[in-house]
C-alpha cells in the first residue's frame, strides 16, 4: 500500500513538473516577442532639442503601436498567469494549444513593423487584427482543454473560468469586429478598445447583481 501511495505521488510530483516547466517557457517566449517589440523602435535623432523632439513626434504612429502591442503581449501573460497557477498536469492537446498560442505571440512584433509601414491599410490592420484574433482564439481552446479534461486544481476561484471566456470574447471579438470596420475608416481600432471595456462593464454589472441577490 505504501510503495503504491509513493507512486502516486511520484507521478504527481512528475505532473506538476511539467506544467511548471510549460509555464517558464510560456513566460521566456513572451519575454522575448516583448524584447524584440522594442528592438524594433526607432530611435529619435537631431542635433538640437527641437529637432529631436520633432523627430519623436514623427515616428509617434510607431511609438503608439508598440504601446498598444505591450499591452496586449502583457494582457495575454497576466491572463496566462491568472490560468496556469491552478493547472496541475498537462495532456498533449493542452500543450499544442500553448505552442500555437506562442507562436501567435512571436509574430506579433512583425506584426507591428506591418502596422506602421505605408499603403494598404486594410491589409496591414487586418494582418494584425487576425494575428490577435488567432491567439485569442487558442487561448480559449487552451482554458476549454484544462476545464474540459479537468488538469488543474480543485480550489479555483468561483467563476474563473467564466470571467476568462468573456475577457477572452471581449478582446477576440473586438479585434474580429474591426477588420470589417477598417474598410470604412481608418479609426477601427477603437474596437479594440471597446472589446474589452464592454466585457469590464458587463462582469461589473453582472457582479453588483450577484453581490445585491439573497444567498
Amino acid at each position: 500500500m505504501t510503495l503504491q501511495q509513493d507512486e502516486s505521488d511520484s507521478e504527481l510530483m512528475v505532473r506538476a513538473i511539467a506544467a511548471e516547466r510549460l509555464t517558464f517557457f510560456s513566460d521566456a517566449v513572451i519575454a522575448i516577442a516583448l524584447t524584440l517589440l522594442a528592438l524594433n523602435l526607432t530611435l529619435p535623432s537631431g542635433a538640437t532639442n527641437g529637432e529631436m523632439l520633432h523627430s519623436f513626434l514623427a515616428n509617434r504612429d510607431e511609438y503608439l503601436a508598440f504601446l498598444i502591442s505591450f499591452m496586449v503581449i502583457a494582457a495575454h501573460w497576466r491572463g496566462h498567469h491568472l490560468i496556469f497557477r491552478y493547472v496541475t498536469h498537462l495532456d498533449g492537446h493542452l500543450v499544442g494549444f500553448t505552442i500555437a498560442w506562442l507562436f501567435a505571440q512571436v509574430i506579433v512584433p512583425f506584426a507591428t513593423r506591418l502596422l506602421t509601414a505605408n499603403g494598404a491599410f486594410q491589409f496591414r490592420f487586418g494582418f494584425y487584427s487576425v494575428v490577435e484574433v488567432m491567439a485569442f482564439a487558442f487561448f480559449v481552446l487552451m482554458v476549454r482543454e484544462i476545464q474540459r479534461k479537468h488538469l488543474y486544481r480543485d480550489n479555483v476561484p468561483p467563476n474563473m473560468f467564466l470571467h476568462t471566456y468573456l475577457r477572452l470574447l471581449g478582446f477576440g471579438a473586438g479585434f474580429a469586429l474591426s477588420i470589417p470596420v477598417s474598410f470604412f475608416t481608418d479609426y477601427s481600432y477603437i474596437c479594440w478598445i471597446a472589446g474589452p471595456l464592454a466585457f469590464r462593464v458587463y462582469w461589473l454589472v453582472t457582479k453588483r447583481q450577484r453581490a445585491t441577490q439573497p444567498a
